[in-house]
């Protein structure tokens, strides 16, 4: 057992701004602008901001201190590819006159060591504007795989005092992965089987060979070793080597690449949490909906038979990010992931938007994108669930069918954890629209109209959802009292897909929703 003595800080704050920062050994600040920047070698959140600081310092005076032994620092500038300079915190008497808290802690120092701006933790807006401050272009993009902000570790000095070595840390943060194993499969040996065995979903794939991976990577100009992602819950390194090499076995033309990088960084964007959906015993799967010209310049399908096996771009982009869930992040079925009974989409879960068909603004407009912009969302889903209507006649007749289908997402008495999808056929759609209604009134009614009844608890106190109803909105829903299913009408959202012939739309539920669930994510191309 590990003993240890907690030590309490005596405050959270850093130095002010304005302040003239202790000095620091060695260290000549001039006159000119620096940014200094402590670390801890072990944390996750420091070797996230490396690569941004690397991209700082080819136009700025960035130095690095480390709050660990020379070693373990030499490991991590090694590792990360460090191009500024890095000194230790010996006796970490640095952390302590600078009155850190947490790591990464940022100074920005100016004329004799005034403090002009501190932060810790990394926060892309923040180093955008550090970097403006330093006259250098902005560092950090919004869709680049990377959480708009992450919170850091307790500063070293201020960690309880433990007994016995730590593990060592993952290489988070290097912008270059090992390349890929070559495996030599004998002659006597059937490649088909040999690929299934190792690296397939239950299904044959395409063996992987060196020429195939060649093809597909000539259709990207990235390097082959660069780091797309580190894929959940297992973290393997997503290079693009590596990408290619499941885009292959899954059938893909080299130009589905250009979704495909993209779609890795999405789908570990920490927002979408897939660690947790790769992990849960729930139903979700990752959809994977694309907006834009790229779905008639690669050929996806949004008209009939949409969730179907209608079309190759669908079905091998569905079907290599699977791949690459299982062979790169480790999720396999007999495993990590622990769905009790799966989804069908975890064979592949693509579809797109019918935006010929939509009254509306496409999807991906409605997230914050141009038409002309080609675009990629992802959500963590359950299978769809079919509704027919093919009498109503009023937007009101159509959308109360729908939100009877709503009102079981999750579980029927479960209110206000959870989102949900409804993909409207084409005739649905027009039935709305030709009444006047945009989209958002759509939303407002289904949220308005989707509740479940008080009299469904009655008798019921220990089923799923009973016990939170002091947390639940009771509402009238055409005069009988229920609890308002969803917490805002933007927990739901509204696409169009499908034929034009048939009255059939699908709801499709979440998984657990929030910060602390999964949230949609929605990436350019």
């Amino acid at each position: 057992m590990q003993r240890y003595t907690r030590k309490f800080a005596k405050s959270d704050t850093v130095l002010d701004i304005g302040q003239t920062a202790p000095p620091i050994p060695g260290l000549d600040l001039g006159n000119d602008l620096a940014l200094i920047v402590f670390f801890e070698t072990d944390c996750p959140t420091c070797r996230l901001a490396v690569p941004y600081l690397n991209k700082l310092a080819l136009g700025a005076r960035v130095i690095g201190i480390s709050q660990d032994d020379q070693a373990a620092t030499n490991q991590f500038t090694q590792q990360l590819a460090t191009v500024f300079p890095v000194q230790r915190d010996s006796g970490l008497a640095l952390s302590r006159r600078f009155d850190l808290t947490f790591v990464p802690s940022l100074f920005l120092l100016g004329s004799g060591g005034r403090v002009l701006r501190s932060h810790f933790g990394f926060d892309k807006s923040v180093l955008n504007a550090i970097a403006v401050q330093m006259h250098c272009a902005p560092v950090a993009e919004e869709f680049d795989g990377a959480p708009q902000s992450k919170p850091g570790c307790m500063s070293r000095h201020l960690e309880p005092k433990v007994e016995g070595e730590f593990a060592p840390a993952a290489a988070i943060g290097s912008a270059r992965g090992l390349p890929a194993s070559a495996i030599e499969v004998p002659d006597v040996e059937d490649q088909f089987e040999y690929c299934f065995r190792t690296f397939g979903d239950a299904l044959p794939v395409i063996p992987p060979t060196l020429e195939r991976i060649a093809r597909m990577l000539s259709a990207v100009t990235v390097d082959r070793s660069e780091i797309i992602a580190r894929v959940p819950p297992c973290y393997g390194e997503a290079t693009v080597e590596k990408i290619a090499a499941n885009a292959v076995m899954a059938g893909c033309v080299p130009e589905m690449m250009r979704v495909l990088l993209p779609l890795v960084r999405a789908v570990c964007d920490e927002r979408l949490n897939v660690h947790g959906v790769q992990a849960t015993t729930h139903f979700a799967a990752p959809l994977v909906i694309i907006n834009g010209p790229i779905r008639n310049e690669l050929g996806f399908a949004y008209r009939q038979n949409a969730f179907s096996n209608v079309a190759r771009a669908n079905s091998t982009l569905g079907r290599a990010l699977q791949l690459i869930l299982v062979n790169i992040g480790g999720a396999r079925p007999d495993g990590i992931d622990m769905s009790t009974l799966g989804n069908p989409g975890k064979f592949c879960y693509c579809i797109a938007e019918h935006e010929e068909a939509n009254p509306w603004e496409p999807f991906h407009v409605e997230r914050g994108f141009q038409p002309q912009q080609s675009a990629l969302t992802i959500f963590a889903a359950e299978a769809p669930h079919g509704v027919s209507e093919h009498t109503a006649r009023t937007p009101e007749q159509v959308l109360k069918s729908i939100s009877y289908a709503l009102a079981t997402v999750w579980t029927y008495r479960a209110c206000l954890g959870y989102e949900a999808l409804v993909v409207l056929a084409p005739e649905h759609a027009r039935t709305i629209h030709r009444a006047g209604w945009i989209k958002q009134q759509a939303r407002d009614f289904l949220f308005e109209n989707t509740g479940v009844p008080v009299r469904a608890y009655e008798n019921a106190p220990d089923a799923e959802g009973s016990q939170l109803v002091s947390k639940y909105k009771e509402i009238l829903i055409d005069g009988e009292r229920c609890y308002q299913k969803f917490r805002s009408p933007d927990s739901i959202r509204i696409m169009v897909a499908g034929g034009t012939a048939g009255k059939f739309s699908a709801v499709i539920g979440s998984w657990a929703a929030g910060p602390r669930g999964s949230e949609m994510v929605t990436y350019p191309i």
